[in-house]
């Protein structure tokens, strides 16, 4: 078994930061977190051909914006580091509500990230990300937001500025 340093275990954190800032900036819709994953050089694919990260996070949020809900949740991660260069792999499960003729719909969907990452000066960020789709479901929605088990519970996510996480509420 190798020796683990104080440094990489620093580095593996604030890898994990920088995934978990993007899930954030992409359900809130918080543009200025969401810019702040990437280089800004970065490339994205999320399976139409490569495009700028910083282009593509400004045309994401409107769409994702116009859905009701979204819940991007990160699990198994398995990071590899190799100096100031690495990769990740990052299982993610997203939820979507979104309005359709016949009714709120969901489309949940069950990918990875296939992320490129670079430390440059004190910081990780992303400079290449791949996505693959494994899975998706679609259906109508069964979100209940009254009644006795939820309507109780006022504080509902929402998108920036208007979420708990920026009024305080």
């Amino acid at each position: 078994m190798s020796k683990v340093y104080p440094e990489q275990v620093a580095d593996r954190l604030a890898i994990v930061d920088v995934l978990n800032r993007y899930a954030r900036g992409i359900d809130r819709c918080d543009l200025a977190v969401l810019k702040s994953v990437w280089w800004d050089d970065a490339l994205v694919d999320y399976g139409t051909g490569e495009a700028p990260a910083l282009g593509w996070s400004e045309t994401v949020l409107p769409a994702l914006g116009a859905m009701r809900r979204t819940q991007h949740f990160l699990g198994n991660m398995l990071i590899d580091i190799d100096g100031a260069s690495a990769t990740a792999e990052t299982y993610c499960r997203a939820w979507h509500e979104v309005d359709s003729p016949d009714g709120p719909q969901e489309m949940d969907v069950g990918g990875r990230y296939l992320d490129r990452l670079e430390k440059r000066g004190d910081e990780w960020r992303l400079l290449h990300r791949r996505y693959v789709l494994d899975w998706s479901r679609n259906c109508p929605s069964t979100a209940q937001w009254d009644g006795p088990l939820y309507g109780t519970l006022k504080r509902h996510g929402k998108r920036m500025p208007d979420d708990a996480l920026y009024t305080g509420d």
